[in-house]
């Protein structure tokens, strides 16, 4: 009895101190400042207008003088039925660079013409953005309160999780944090106000939905803008206000700069649609408007709207800093969003109050530079987004994450330094290059996930206030063995007959907007650096203040046999002119320094090969989604690579000690010889003749072929087409999941088809619970192969019939075995030849064709990684997996090579296909020629003896004490200091109180006091009745004894 009553009380006294913790008042809108709290979530789509296209000139002309230059060239071409479209907006008065024209005919004739005409610099497809914004709760309070521990995979655990230990035997303990009612007060925003850098006489542009007119938060709204046509200014949708209220909110949930001048661009209409023409005006008016910091909380993975990258561009140049939003598509890698993607702009990720990575902040690298070069590091910077409390349309506070949360807070924090520095110092790199510098970098977390790491507000400010125009480099070493930082780098040693590893630097310039570099060279450490050859590459031009530098890293054959660390480092000089307007140049040598690991050159039968040379996806066309359920996203934008949506199945890979290696280049640049197997995963693109007959070759001397294809059918794609009542367009998809006709000629020599049906369906295979996604089957296959079958349902038959699925993701329809594996000796029969020597084992290769290759993408739901390794060990050493050989079909039934009915997937008609391929010829007569293989000229070596000085390759930036810069002691924990601004007109908060002075004690909050004071008299009492009855006991004994 008396056990139960001290657990109840050790209960109670638990939950109260947990409802106490942090605060002595509850707050009216967020109750704990985490009940309550939203993710923001996005649904993005881009379309092109087919019937109205951006001309881009080269300069800014009167609206008169466009006019003229599009009807003298449309009146050359013999072209009439025209229009300019008028753009009604606050930039219509001014000069223009750009025209929307409405071409009735849709004629080539006219869009030649354009293009011809000697003022015209582009002419584009316009572009329509729809976003939808979603408003997700997130998770309620637990058991033990209102706790905040990071994203939903690190919830505060239950009372009981105190005292089980977790499976393993090892109990981790953190020190849960409650989340913060000021995020300026974590950042330490209110030591600057202190100082009195409050963000006065900076501009800030919020393009988003808009702002209230009389919202009590605000103070200083210089101007708003409508650029929809909706004649409204206000916010529907709330987005846009708390935007603002992050950045300059002066009142309860405070803001960064409250005395910074705000400039609201109302750029999405109440149905959240937006067109690329409304930013370019908007943009331009921006310029004009002299602004300091324009956020963008907003952004999608169109990095090919040519206009709209354009413009970002000349932004930068006229010293507009641009802080936009990384995207929320993660934890998916290769999910980053543009503009954030961007070498000029600052793009900002999202951290919990944990300082944990959020799981929805997407990831690096950029995917520019795919299949020949390799993605730049991105974000630049990370900070919180997660519960984060900001302004409410209805003029209270709410607590929302995501990305577009972590922006403002990275924008309020620049214009807040803007306001405290000189004046010199506020350049796109010198505020980037501050930024990165000081940020602290985060344990565990990779630089495609935190970037530079989590902003230091205080140590940026002291990097400014002593600023230098000066050039960087980002990241500011490349070490290949540093993990978890350097991902996927350090995952992988380098040796000799590799594919290149390529890393991509950027180069940030803050010694002007416009500059180049001059020399680069190698500067290998004595006595192994030599083994290590190093190539170049870079940026003609350094502008808008920075540029790109490619380097590839390949071991000479010295080092075949070599396992050990090299090291040395490259010499990066850029000339630049001067920023004060005189006609004198500035220069800069960057040391880069460099380490790798090298190892002796793995067997043939551990190297595998991925072909991302034959990998098309979205900005370049329509490309579907590998997975036709996948209506919300069905755009393919994730690039298909190692590092990216394929990053799980690579880490499994590794983990059994597979060596993978990226073909950039067609087939007939490698040397096969080296491998064991060639993963040909999801291909878009078609193959060069040469490539097929290389293959055919190399199949014969060893080499193997793992396949995992995708759907395609004809009339599928003419089905999924769907037409855009705003952009009056049909949208046809250039190809299937997968070009399966392309994978039907290279296999064909093997007499190996696959099908143009499309299945889905769930089922086991050797144990393992499998979900086939919109896959496709194997039409013909030789009968000494090896098939397996599965029961799934015709999922093309669904879509173009209209059936609904049914329970559980799969249709009610009925089931066929369908064969979607299949395993094939190229030479002879297929047997097992485990027991076997090596004489005896066949010379050719082997081949394995699945399918499907949803299942091999992270984030599946039912990861088929198992097969692959299965897989893997047919084709590399011959021996059939008992749970292969378990699952296959009977012999009688591999005799019928059309094992269902179906045909074989023809081209579809009327794609565009050859205007993407880096095959087709862009006229449609067939394949191009096969281009020369590139050959990367290594860098001459220079060898030094370097003092062990110069082999730190990390150099990092001292956080900064903000004692040294107050003079008083740091403020720690998560409430504010007192309010030491008072800026002028500053709103008063509610109640008079200043918003930063403590809350008076309301009824609720004495209540709660009264009731822990109870709870701990209880604990108290109940605990000295227990001792005192085991002292009578004792004395008790004691005497009957």
């Amino acid at each position: 009895m008396g056990g139960s009553k001290m657990k109840q009380c050790i209960f109670l006294g638990f939950v109260v101190v947990s409802l106490c913790t942090g605060e002595g008042t509850i707050d009216e809108n967020t109750s704990c400042n985490a009940t309550g709290s939203s993710r923001v979530d996005y649904e993005y789509s881009s379309q092109v207008v087919g019937s109205e296209h951006i001309i881009t000139f080269k300069g800014y002309f009167p609206r008169s003088t466009r006019e003229n230059y599009v009807s003298a060239a449309l009146r050359n071409a013999g072209v009439f039925n025209w229009t300019i479209t008028q753009r009604n907006n606050p930039a219509k008065e001014y000069p223009s660079d750009f025209d929307v024209i409405l071409l009735e005919e849709g004629d080539r004739r006219a869009l030649d013409a354009l293009r011809d005409h000697p003022a015209v610099r582009r002419v584009t497809a316009q572009r329509q953005v729809q976003r939808t914004i979603k408003y997700v709760q997130e998770e309620e309070c637990g058991p033990a309160g209102c706790l905040y521990a990071g994203w939903r995979s690190h919830r505060a655990r239950a009372l009981r999780s105190l005292r089980l230990p977790r499976e393993n035997g090892f109990t981790s303990r953190k020190l849960l944090r409650t989340v913060p009612r000021q995020i300026t007060s974590v950042l330490k925003a209110d030591l600057l106000w202190s100082l009195g850098v409050t963000g006065e006489g900076i501009k800030v542009a919020v393009f988003d939905t808009g702002l209230a007119r009389h919202h009590p938060h605000f103070g200083r709204v210089r101007e708003r803008t409508d650029w929809t046509g909706e004649n409204t200014l206000d916010d529907a949708l709330g987005h846009g206000t708390f935007v603002a209220g992050v950045i300059a909110s002066r009142a309860d949930c405070l803001g960064f700069a409250p005395d910074a001048d705000l400039h609201i661009f109302r750029v999405f209409t109440d149905n959240q649609v937006s067109y690329t023409s409304w930013f370019l005006d908007a943009f331009n008016y921006a310029i004009m408007r002299k602004i300091d910091v324009l956020n963008l909380s907003i952004g999608g993975p169109d990095f090919m709207d040519h206009p709209f990258v354009d413009k970002v561009w000349e932004l930068s140049a006229n010293k507009v800093i641009m802080v936009s939003a990384i995207g929320n598509d993660g934890p998916l890698y290769g999910t980053l969003n543009n503009p954030a993607d961007q070498m000029d702009v600052i793009g900002v990720g999202g951290i919990g109050f944990d300082d944990r990575i959020a799981k929805f902040s997407s990831r690096g690298m950029t995917t520019w530079e795919l299949p020949h070069g390799y993605g730049r590091m991105k974000p630049d910077i990370v900070t919180y987004g997660s519960g984060v409390r900001g302004s409410s349309v209805s003029g209270g506070c709410r607590s929302l994450s995501g990305t577009s949360v972590a922006s403002p807070v990275v924008a309020g924090a620049i214009a807040l330094l803007a306001s405290g520095v000189p004046r010199q110092s506020l350049t796109p790199a010198a505020v980037k290059q501050a930024l990165c510098i000081t940020a602290r970098r985060l344990p565990g977390a990779n630089m495609f996930e935190q970037g530079h790491g989590k902003l230091d507000l205080i140590s940026a400010y002291q990097f400014l206030r002593e600023y230098e125009p000066q050039a960087s480099l980002s990241p500011p070493y490349i070490d290949l063995t540093e993990c978890q930082y350097m991902w996927p780098y350090c995952t992988q040693p380098l040796y000799y007959s590799a594919q290149p590893t390529i890393a991509n630097v950027t180069v940030i310039n803050g010694l002007g907007v416009s500059g180049h570099v001059t020399e680069v060279s190698w500067h290998p450490h004595l006595p192994h650096g030599p083994l290590l050859s190093v190539a170049a590459d870079y940026s003609a031009i350094l502008w808008p203040w920075s540029g790109w530098l490619a380097l590839s890293f390949s071991v000479l054959e010295g080092g075949s046999a070599f396992d050990g660390i090299v090291e040395g480092h490259l010499n990066v000089t850029i000339e630049s002119h001067d920023e004060t307007g005189e006609s004198a140049m500035r220069n800069a040598t960057l040391m880069l320094p460099i380490r790798a690991r090298i190892i002796p050159v793995p067997v043939r039968s551990r190297r595998l090969l991925w072909d991302q040379y034959h990998s098309l996806r979205y900005p370049g066309g329509y490309f579907p989604r590998d997975d036709l359920r996948a209506k919300h996203d069905p755009l393919d934008w994730h690039a298909d690579h190692l590092h990216t949506n394929f990053r799980d199945m690579y880490r499994r890979l590794r983990d059994h000690g597979f060596y993978l290696e990226v073909m950039g280049t067609p087939l007939t640049c490698v040397d096969t010889s080296l491998y064991g197997a060639l993963l040909l995963v999801d291909p878009e693109d078609e193959y060069f003749p040469e490539e097929m007959a290389a293959l055919k070759k190399s199949v014969d001397a060893g080499l193997s072929l793992v396949v995992f294809a995708d759907w395609y059918n004809a009339s599928l794609l003419r089905h999924v087409k769907f037409y855009d009542e705003n952009t009056r367009q049909w949208w046809i998809p250039e190809t299937g999941g997968a070009n399966v006709p392309a994978l039907n000629d290279l296999l064909s020599m093997y007499q190996v088809a696959l099908g143009d049906r499309v299945f889905e369906g769930s089922f086991k295979l050797g144990g393992h619970p499998m979900y086939y996604a919109s896959g496709t089957h194997i039409h013909s296959f030789p009968e000494h192969g090896v098939l397996v079958t599965a029961p799934l349902t015709d999922q093309g038959q669904q879509i173009m019939s209209g059936d609904k699925p049914g329970e559980g993701g799969t249709a009610s329809a009925r089931t066929v075995d369908v064969p979607i594996l299949g395993l094939l000796q190229t030479d002879g029969a297929t047997k097992d030849y485990t027991n076997h020597t090596v004489d005896n084992m066949p010379k050719a290769g082997r081949l394995v064709v699945y399918g499907d290759s949803s299942c091999l993408e992270g984030g599946a739901a039912r990861s088929c990684h198992w097969l692959l390794l299965a897989g893997l060990q047919y084709a590399l050493a011959a021996h059939l997996p008992a749970a292969l050989r378990d699952a296959a079909a009977p012999r009688a039934r591999q005799r019928d090579v059309h094992i269902i009915p179906s045909d074989l997937p023809k081209r579809a008609s009327g794609g565009r296909l050859h205007a993407y391929s880096r095959v087709l010829a862009p006229d449609e007569s067939g394949p191009r020629p096969a281009p020369e293989c590139p050959r990367r000229e290594p860098l001459p070596a220079r060898a030094v003896h370097a003092p062990p000085a110069a082999r730190t390759l990390a150099p990092r930036h001292p956080p900064t004490d903000p004692r040294t810069i107050v003079g008083g002691s740091e403020t720690e924990g998560t409430e504010p200091a007192a309010r030491a601004w008072r800026g002028a007109g500053a709103a008063a908060a509610r109640g008079g109180s200043a918003p930063g002075a403590p809350a008076a004690p309301t009824l609720a909050s004495r209540a709660l006091t009264l009731l822990a004071v109870a709870a701990l008299v209880y604990c108290l009492t109940a605990a000295w009745k227990r001792c005192g009855r085991k002292l009578r006991r004792r004395r008790l004994m004691s005497l009957a004894t």
